[in-house]
């Protein structure tokens, strides 16, 4: 198993004994999500905007069957395990996990982030788990997005070369 390989869980359960060990080492947890079909700019530097919020940054990762319920069934371009491999690779990224639900809300309460992340696209009341971290004495920060970049936008511009 690589090192990148080893920040990849499927499930939360097997990555719940390393996220409390980061909490009790005191370490501030920052969680963010996403499909991350087609890694471009605007989400390296999201991500790398959302590291600098804490010590360690987890990614909760949609599955294949999430993100063609999600963005329909020419999407995923790139299987899960592919999409995971390349997220993991990013030095800001501390650990990936997997959810197959159209929302991590089940993955938020588990984890328990001192911090939640989205792009400035979301208001802070729409951010899926934002009273869950609330709740929990965290806070829900979003994050300026660089304009111009997203996976959709450059599936279609593919499209229209084709």
């Amino acid at each position: 198993m690589t090192n990148t390989q080893s920040k990849i869980f499927k499930d939360v359960t097997a990555a719940l004994p390393t996220i409390q060990q980061w909490q009790t080492a005191g370490d501030t947890i920052v969680f963010t999500n996403g499909c991350f079909d087609i890694l471009h700019l605007g989400h390296v530097d999201y991500l790398e905007k959302a590291r600098h919020l804490g010590n360690k940054l987890i990614l909760g990762l949609n599955t294949d069957a999430s993100v063609s319920n999600l963005k329909g069934p020419e999407r995923p371009l790139q299987d899960e395990m592919s999409r995971a491999r390349v997220m993991a690779s990013l030095l800001f990224v501390d650990m990936v996990i997997l959810f197959a639900e159209d929302t991590p809300y089940e993955l938020i309460a588990a984890v328990k982030p001192d911090i939640l992340v989205k792009g400035d696209d979301y208001a802070i009341e729409n951010i899926v788990g934002h009273d869950l971290v609330q709740n929990n004495g965290g806070t829900v920060k979003t994050i300026t997005l660089v304009k111009g970049y997203s996976t959709t936008n450059i599936v279609e511009k593919i499209k229209q070369q084709i």
